[in-house]
């Protein structure tokens, strides 16, 4: 069979294909004029699942390039060098190639979106990626609590982007959020974009301690307005991580946002997306909400590490008609 629906295949961090998001003023303004309607949101995530779906081909197809978009993790305590060598080695060769082969997709050349870790492993990763295009991402400023000094958070993102870290996943303040001093929140973000510098930074909202959806729009808009490259839902270790409903209200700003400035911002969910039905529906609200080029490693990621594993043996179900055992496509 031939999977040819998916596109350019070869992963790229991509972040020269669209203008980088230049920031605004705080406009303090349309941050308290953002509202959001509870019930519209949980009613319009709650139907996505059963309105659209994709099968067969279609499925591998959508399949294939939601791992284009996989910023493959490991952020455990015991995390070694071994092992960030392992994921760095299935980041270059994510699907076995007889799967490729029979998918049609033998001479593609297909990656993970990027290797995501703490900044003690940047340098290893840096070493293991040499030549893939696979950008580094460095979980950053005190990750994932975001409690220490804000001279050391800078710090820590300039080790990183100085041991070769292409993106930066930061993670925000929440006390700004929930005391509502967004003043506080932008200067933070301003801070963190210009420590970055070349490299695109990920702006974290730890979606599951900010409360309510309102907080998510507006923490969202604050820190695009200063600059963020990316929103992310998550760090992955707090309570409740990326759901459907917090996706659709991060997309509404980003989309907003665009409206506003002319400036295209990426999303990336993550935490707790280890299905490959569930990357399926954030696949299509992000078609249906912004469009195809958002379907992109520019311009979205999926933090995620046995999700790979998930996709992989849905398409060697797709290819031989059986199931694997999950251990068969472990990815560390």
């Amino acid at each position: 069979m031939k999977i040819a629906s998916i596109g350019g295949s070869t992963n790229q961090a991509g972040h020269n294909l669209v203008p980088r998001n230049e920031a605004m003023p705080l406009d303090l303004g349309w941050v308290r004029d953002v509202r959001v309607n509870l019930s519209g949101v949980e009613r319009r995530a709650a139907t996505l699942p059963g309105r659209r779906t994709v099968k067969k081909d279609a499925q591998a197809a959508w399949l294939l390039k939601a791992i284009t978009c996989i910023d493959l993790t490991t952020l455990s305590g015991d995390d070694t060098r071994q092992r960030v060598e392992r994921l760095c080695a299935k980041a270059k060769a994510p699907v076995r190639p007889d799967l490729l082969d029979a998918l049609g997709m033998a001479d593609r050349h297909l990656t993970t979106g990027a290797v995501c870790v703490y900044h003690r492993f940047v340098k290893t990763a840096v070493a293991a990626l040499a030549g893939s295009g696979i950008p580094v991402a460095a979980v950053s400023t005190g990750f994932p609590a975001g409690l220490i000094p804000h001279d050391l958070k800078l710090k820590e993102i300039e080790a990183s982007v100085r041991d070769g870290a292409a993106e930066i996943d930061i993670v925000i303040t929440r006390e700004h959020v929930l005391t509502g001093n967004w003043q506080a929140l932008y200067d933070e973000m301003r801070d963190f974009r210009m420590a970055c510098g070349d490299a695109h930074v990920k702006a974290i909202l730890a979606t599951g301690d900010i409360k309510t959806l309102r907080n998510v729009a507006r923490a969202s808009l604050v820190c695009m307005m200063a600059g963020a490259d990316f929103i992310k839902t998550s760090t992955g270790k707090e309570g409740v991580n990326a759901t459907l409903p917090v996706t659709l209200v991060m997309l509404r700003m980003i989309r907003a946002y665009q409206e506003r400035t002319g400036f295209k911002v990426g999303y990336k969910p993550a935490g707790g997306i280890s299905a490959a039905k569930d990357v399926l529906n954030y696949q299509i609200m992000m078609k249906e909400e912004l469009g195809r080029e958002w379907l992109e490693p520019h311009l979205f990621r999926i933090g995620a590490s046995s999700l790979l594993a998930d996709i992989e043996r849905q398409l060697e179900h797709h290819v031989t008609g059986r199931y694997s055992a999950f251990n068969r496509h472990a990815v560390g």
